[in-house]
């Protein structure tokens, strides 16, 4: 059963009971034990939330990557109080972003790592989602422009640019689900707390549209904003009046985005939230492991029922096992993925390699990963990497300094010469093909696993240690505008997080490994050239899992979203000399509260250590009074030294004092009840101490992990593998026959040579004069394998085609041809297809409109949220009277006392 309202409720409405009869025994138990210490799970709200998103996430793995793609891209209606206005980010945006990556990679990264230049490029619909919102009541007093040419959307665009705060809010999914509609509830909060509006895109997701597809379309908004194109209806953004923001693979693709324009020396935003960042994924950090039970990521990953879609090989067989012992030598080395752009002497050994396996054969020349050394030959990890030079520690890893092997990899026999019968360095190169990535054991003695199957569903493994596909492998991340970094304590990002706001905050002290360094076009040039530590203010949430901001009726998340509206006013609001000192509301000499602190600042240095939690004030505590507990403590933090700043620079009439030296790094915790605290020294924190060596590896806990998963999954799908690969080659004929017939209306002849005939009729599409690509411009270019543009047997592969010939075909097409009758006929009676429109996209890309939008699951999740807030508001009141009415009987009994005091005095 596919993932639908019904089945979702019929999937979490045991969960919901079984929840609640063990929230209450777990209650019972620690009132029983007088234990009173505060713990996230104690708020029946945040409990039932938290298994009701993690069962959620659960059904999806049980069902196809597309089924949850299509009921999380399911367009529903926006509360009355909201003003949203959708608008449509045109190609002409798209491709200044497109150029932007081009700039940035260089034509041979193009080539060897991303694949080419054209097919990411590729999209089924003319333009990219997107949708500009706000509070109604913000607009109420605007009055509406007096033109009559414009639509009431664009009026409404026009009267929202009188809000010159912007947000734009970039939503997660793991880069491959969720939508603008699935975060809509979260990004009305923020527009409403910073006062402004808020710009929601839609970008595409893998696997259809893998990286760096999601990566240009962020850089498409962020264009459309500040450069718009002819006919948007808005003016210009200055980046100075913009702040990114995003949660988990939306996080990392600000990130990314931050750092592409840095590198190409464009205006960054003011400012950057990054909610659970999601910045590893090669899960190389100990957290992935340590916190499967308190986070609702699934312990196996995303693993899904097959499709046509994914895996890209449904079944195990045929020589496609997902995990075996490794049958070859280094390269790579246990641990590693090989390169995608080789030195020529790797790229000779191996097509040598290759032709002499052939010879012995008797047969084809093999692909690179059906190469076999003599089994003599493979020796166990620990000798690999003691052969290739590197000190192995206990536990098998590679110890040196700088994590890359001794000569890059490569066998040491190997010279950069041309022998006699070896190939030349233009054919090594283009026919050199990655090797199987080997996995680091545990086992120091074990022979290294060889991978053989995608792990991630948006990027390649050999793509994971990409910058721009795991931003914790820039050599830095220096440089960039001020960042807001939130995560949990209980996620399993929680590590590479932290490790993440430290390597921004000191990018001299956390260098990426040696072997990155110098795959990477600008790595190495970036690593000696952005050295200015970023400001940074990371905070940690006792308890709490990954994107705590979808819990908006917690305590620590209505902190938490005060705290980023604070920070977005902040730096938005501040001229940028101000800023460059101030990057922070908590530590700003100009800090005004929302209303006046009802007590003094403490002056004694035991405020900084936590604080009692059976004395901690009650939940009670209203958010801005919290806030301004938190802005006390900060500022107590910076006064005792607990936060970090830059030294040996003097601000602007400081006198060079120390204390008006800028804070550059603020580190804290936070608690069950909101309230915050110094976090522990850095060498106190387990991740960061890590070497560069360790991170960026593919380990083998987190490998076995996900391929127990996956054994499962095909063990239990194994009759729907088999249909799937039948469907594949019915789609894959359904294509074929289109791209015939397309051929046969003249879709490759000359505009005068088309036929006249009463047997086809035209769809009324036309070719495009903006820069636009197709799946039959590919040519040359190695899209990877799950990518829609390279595929031809799924059924939006199909639709892509069709919509490619007949409707909005690119400049590269002749014509556009008719369409037969007979294939309009039968589309007319296909569900998934139309008579005369284009058909319908991807999932990926395209929303899905419902015929029961007010019973969607979306709508009701949204039903539920607001269900939580007035509970927990209700709640918050109640315990607000309760504290009172102790005052009041307290204060009763007051006057007697000091009465006594003033007759002895």
């Amino acid at each position: 059963m596919p993932v639908t309202t019904t089945s979702a409720a019929v999937h979490i409405t045991p969960v919901v009971l079984k929840t609640f009869v063990r929230h209450t025994k777990h209650k019972t138990l620690k009132a029983k034990h007088g234990d009173e210490s505060p713990r996230a799970l104690d708020d029946i709200y945040y409990d039932e939330a938290f298994h009701i998103v993690k069962a959620f996430i659960e059904l999806g793995t049980k069902n196809t990557a597309e089924s949850l793609q299509r009921f999380t891209n399911t367009h529903v209606l926006a509360p009355f109080w909201v003003a949203v206005v959708p608008v449509r980010i045109p190609l002409a945006s798209s491709n200044r972003a497109a150029d932007a990556l081009i700039e940035w990679f260089g034509s041979e990264d193009l080539k060897r790592v991303v694949g080419g230049e054209r097919w990411w490029q590729v999209r089924g619909l003319d333009w990219l989602d997107a949708e500009w919102i706000t509070e109604k009541d913000f607009l109420k007093d605007i009055p509406v422009p007096d033109d009559v040419n414009r639509t009431e959307e664009e009026n409404t665009i026009k009267r929202m640019e009188q809000l010159d705060r912007v947000m734009l809010y970039v939503h997660g999914g793991a880069f491959y689900w969720g939508s603008i509609n699935t975060h809509r509830y979260q990004v009305i909060r923020y527009a409403k707390k910073i006062k402004g509006r808020a710009f929601a895109v839609n970008y595409r997701k893998a696997p259809q549209y893998p990286w760096p597809c999601p990566l240009q379309d962020v850089l498409a908004a962020y264009f459309y904003l500040t450069r718009p194109p002819s006919g948007a209806a808005h003016k210009a953004v200055q980046p100075s009046k913009l702040v990114f923001a995003g949660d988990s693979a939306g996080a990392a693709l600000c990130l990314s985005a931050l750092t592409v324009l840095r590198d190409l020396g464009l205006p960054q935003p003011a400012g950057a939230v990054l909610i659970s960042p999601w910045v590893d994924l090669t899960h190389s950090f100990p957290s992935v492991m340590t916190n499967t039970a308190t986070d609702i990521i699934p312990p196996h990953g995303f693993i899904h029922k097959p499709s046509t879609l994914w895996p890209v090989h449904p079944k195990p067989e045929g020589g496609y096992t997902r995990v075996v012992p490794t049958k070859t030598k280094p390269p790579p080395q246990p641990g590693h993925a090989s390169k995608l752009k080789p030195d020529t002497s790797e790229a000779k050994s191996q097509v040598n390699e290759r032709l002499f396996q052939s010879t012995e054969r008797g047969g084809s020349v093999p692909h690179a990963s059906e190469l076999e050394d003599n089994p003599s030959e493979v020796l166990a990890q620990k000798d690999m990497q003691a052969e290739n030079g590197d000190e192995v520690s206990k536990n098998g890893s590679a110890s040196l300094a700088d994590g890359s092997p001794s000569n890059g990899g490569q066998p040491k026999h190997v010279e950069d010469g041309t022998d006699a019968g070896s190939a030349s360095s233009d054919i090594a190169l283009e026919f050199y093909e990655p090797k199987p990535p080997k996995v680091l054991m545990e086992d120091p003695n074990a022979i290294p696993w060889e991978l053989r199957a995608q792990i991630q569903l948006y990027a390649t493994t050999e793509q994971l240690s990409h910058p721009l596909v795991s931003p914790i492998m820039q050599s830095s991340l220096g440089n960039l505008c001020p960042l807001y970094i939130i995560a949990g304590d209980g996620e399993r990002l929680r590590d590479e997080i932290i490790y993440l706001a430290h390597k921004a905050a000191h990018p001299k002290d956390y260098p990426v490994r040696q072997g990155v360094l110098q795959e990477g076009r600008r790595q190495k040039e970036n690593a000696d050239k952005f050295q200015t530590p970023t400001k940074v203010h990371l905070q940690v949430f006792d308890d709490l899992c990954h994107v705590l901001t979808v819990f908006t009726f917690t305590t620590p998340g209505k902190y938490a979203y005060r705290s980023i509206a604070q920070f977005v006013k902040h730096v938005i609001d501040n001229p940028g000399g101000q800023l460059q000192h101030y990057a922070f509301p908590e530590v700003s000499k100009d800090h005004t509260s929302d209303r006046e602190r009802a007590t003094e600042e403490p002056e004694d240095r035991s405020h900084l250590e936590p604080r009692s939690e059976i004395s901690s004030p009650s939940s009670g505590q209203t958010g801005v009074n919290l806030y301004e507990s938190n802005v006390a403590t900060t500022k107590e933090e910076v006064e005792y030294g607990k936060a970090e700043k830059t030294s040996g620079q003097e601000s602007p009439g400081s006198g060079g004092s120390k204390e008006d030296d800028p804070v550059l790094f603020i580190r804290e915790r936070v608690n069950p009840l909101g309230h915050v605290r110094p976090m522990e020294p850095a060498e106190e924190v387990p991740a960061l101490r890590l070497k560069p060596s360790e991170i960026g590896i593919i380990k083998e806990k987190p490998v076995r992990m996900w391929l127990e998963g996956q054994d499962e999954w095909d063990r239990r799908y194994k009759s729907q593998a088999e249909a799937v690969i039948r469907k594949r080659k019915h789609y894959q004929a359904k294509w074929e026959k289109l791209l015939e017939h397309a051929k046969q209306e003249g879709l490759f002849g000359e505009k005068d040579s088309l036929r006249s005939t009463t047997s086809a009729v035209s769809t009324g599409g036309t070719i495009e004069t903006d820069r636009r690509w197709g799946p039959l411009d590919l040519e040359g270019e190695r899209p990877p394998p799950s990518a829609i543009a390279g595929r031809n047997d799924t059924r939006e592969a199909v639709a892509l085609l069709k919509k490619a010939i007949y409707h909005s075909a690119p400049v590269t097409h002749h014509q556009v041809p008719k369409q037969k009758v007979s294939g309009m006929i039968r589309a007319a009676f296909d569900p998934h297809d139309m008579a005369i429109k284009p058909p319908p996209q991807s999932v990926a890309e395209q929303q899905v409109h419902s015929r029961l939008v007010p019973m969607h699951g979306l709508r009701m999740w949204q039903t539920l949220v607001e269900l939580f807030m007035r509970k927990s508001r209700q709640k918050v009141a109640n315990g607000g009277k309760h504290a009172k009415a102790t005052l009041r009987s307290a204060k009763d009994s007051v006057p007697a006392v000091t009465d006594n005091a003033s007759d002895q005095s």
